[in-house]
């Protein structure tokens, strides 16, 4: 069967904001959740087709991509792909979160870890093969001492009189139940009194480390991609809940030779008077350090380009990539021997004869 256009599965126009395709995709949630709709499988999978649609659009790279392409732009990593629902939920925590409350689920994500953001600056180079990062992430993890509990060795924490122990505390809304972590524990279900505290995390639980991530960082990428890494951004404060995310921004440094116009790369090489006139074989360097010859045609003007078809920019999750361009600039001699000048002044006279 052939995929639905995301637009129709949203229910929105191809020029809607990002406020409207929030809005389309909370009204499709509210609807289809698998909370609300226990046991159909239709709802989930009409629930899953809007996550899609949401993942691709909401994302400006993606959009543009499946605007040009259609669903033909999201092989080879475009779409969304989710290990189980719960993947899903902690990619759309900041949207179900504010939606959804109750049971185990909801309350993991309420406790999910912050998200991180990374910058990091490649060439062009890099931007073109694609590269893998080494980065030392500062973040919190479990304090060692206490091993996340918060208390100190030989010691108790008390079960919070405000939630009972929950994390959480309800509050009704019109129809709808809305669970939110407890302001007395912070969603751990405990309290510790000030004498129990493990004194290297002083009770909160953690410590700032740094760990070393990898990131791989495919082919295409330009200055604004993002780049996410489930799961390796802050650790949860209550044992047991999900991380957030890191998110790797990415700054293509400017290049000594080649311009980057989308996926097209673009390089001016030099040409003598002569072989402008006459044409021939013409050198020009590649990105990746080789060499391409190619012909070029007698009578050529300044200005004119030169194409290198499939040697330019990868496009991003494809195996194609753009084209390169070399902008052909004629080099007039300021000094000529005098066996130069004379064949100049021969030519000369032979263009005042024709003309």
């Amino acid at each position: 069967m052939a995929k639905r256009d995301y637009y129709e599965v949203l229910g929105v126009a191809k020029d809607a904001t990002d406020a409207d395709l929030k809005k389309a995709f909370r009204q499709q949630a509210l609807q289809n959740h698998p909370d609300r709709n226990p046991g159909d499988a239709a709802a989930e999978e009409r629930f899953k087709d809007a996550a899609e649609a949401y993942d691709a659009l909401s994302d400006a790279e993606k959009r543009q991509r499946y605007d040009r392409f259609g669903h033909a732009g999201m092989t080879g990593g475009g779409a969304a792909n989710y290990g189980n629902m719960d993947d899903m939920f902690s990619h759309f925590g900041d949207i179900f979160g504010d939606i959804f409350g109750g049971g185990g689920r909801q309350r993991a994500r309420s406790n999910r870890g912050a998200d991180l953001r990374c910058d990091i600056e490649i060439t062009l180079e890099d931007a073109v093969a694609g590269v893998r990062r080494e980065l030392d992430l500062p973040r919190m993890e479990a304090c060692d001492t206490c091993h996340g509990s918060g208390a100190k060795a030989g010691t108790d924490a008390d079960t919070c009189g405000q939630c009972r122990g929950r994390g959480q505390v309800s509050t009704r809304q019109g129809p709808f139940m809305f669970s939110v972590t407890c302001p007395g524990c912070g969603g751990q279900g405990k309290t510790l009194k000030p004498s129990n505290r493990c004194g290297t995390c002083g009770g909160g639980g953690q410590r700032r480390v740094e760990k070393k991530v990898g990131v791989k960082i495919p082919p295409g990428v330009d200055t604004g991609t993002r780049l996410r890494v489930g799961g390796e951004g802050e650790k949860g404060a209550v044992p047991g809940s999900a991380s957030g995310d890191l998110y790797v921004v990415i700054h293509v440094q400017p290049h000594s030779k080649f311009r980057r116009i989308d996926d097209d790369l673009h390089c001016d090489i030099d040409v003598d008077v002569v072989s402008a006139v006459l044409g021939g074989l013409v050198a020009i360097a590649l990105i990746d350090g080789g060499v391409e010859k190619i012909k070029l045609p007698a009578g050529i003007q300044p200005g004119e380009q030169l194409r290198i078809r499939g040697r330019g920019v990868p496009h991003l999750n494809s195996s194609s990539r753009g084209d390169q361009f070399a902008h052909v600039r004629v080099v007039v001699p300021k000094k000529l021997s005098a066996e130069q000048r004379a064949l100049y002044e021969q030519l000369a006279v032979h263009a005042a004869t024709a003309a």
